[in-house]
């Protein structure tokens, strides 16, 4: 499935920023602000965007970085990382093509790690996805902070069922017509109701062994966001 979805960014990639924007009525544009404007209270050093794609939250990211805070973006796309370098943004950013369960850095490097709209399509299953989020925490250096945006699954249950009916409507009927490919975006609409709700994505950060872990819902809890820190051990 890896080698499928590595696929499917590669041929989404030109028109991807552009769907999202779509497709969620520009609500993306505005968590992924929230999420930037969180960050100016982290610790400055090094901070990793993995699955960074053609890096919009890099764009972000980089308006409200601390002095001496350095940018680091890894995708396992390289047609996503070339739409990312040639952002207005990519000077002093530096870009890693790699497997994000395999993140070519040494322990303890980061003191922020984040991952915007695409835990759900590294792996949804449990054991797989605690690998990946381990693997996040190994780079991350103690006390630091890790951050997941994502969508989830509305506590309420007629909320729930209205926005997984938005999502079989359009996701894969605007999202193929515009980028010309079904498969990318029929993929796309089949994670989004399956993933995690916030309560039990909460706990498998927490077995993942991260610490204060906590969330916040938006927009009835159709998107969350995920915050925790490394323990210092």
């Amino acid at each position: 499935m890896k080698k499928g979805v590595q696929i499917i960014y590669s041929e989404v990639a030109l028109t991807y920023d552009r769907l999202n924007h779509i497709l969620t009525l520009g609500l993306d544009i505005i968590w992924r602000k929230r999420c930037a404007r969180f960050l100016r209270r982290a610790p400055s050093g090094r901070w990793l965007d993995v699955c960074s794609g053609t890096g919009e939250m890099l764009v972000y990211l980089d308006r409200i970085k601390p002095q001496q805070t350095t940018l680091f973006a890894a995708d396992f796309s390289f047609s996503m990382l070339d739409i990312s370098r040639r952002r207005n943004h990519a000077a002093g950013i530096h870009f890693c093509l790699s497997d994000v369960q395999r993140l070519p850095f040494p322990d303890n490097t980061f003191s922020v790690v984040l991952i915007t709209f695409a835990t759900r399509n590294i792996d949804s299953n449990k054991e797989r996805l605690l690998g990946y989020l381990r693997e996040f925490r190994r780079v991350l250096a103690p006390g630091g902070l890790f951050i997941n945006l994502e969508t989830s699954q509305p506590p309420v249950r007629l909320i729930r069922l209205l926005f997984h009916a938005f999502v079989r409507a359009t996701v894969r009927r605007i999202g193929a017509r515009i980028s010309g490919s079904d498969a990318g975006y029929a993929y796309l609409a089949h994670t989004i109701p399956r993933f995690y709700g916030a309560p039990v994505l909460s706990d498998i950060i927490i077995e993942a062994g991260f610490r204060e872990v906590s969330f916040k819902r938006h927009l009835f809890g159709i998107a969350a966001r995920h915050t925790a820190l490394k323990s210092f051990e």
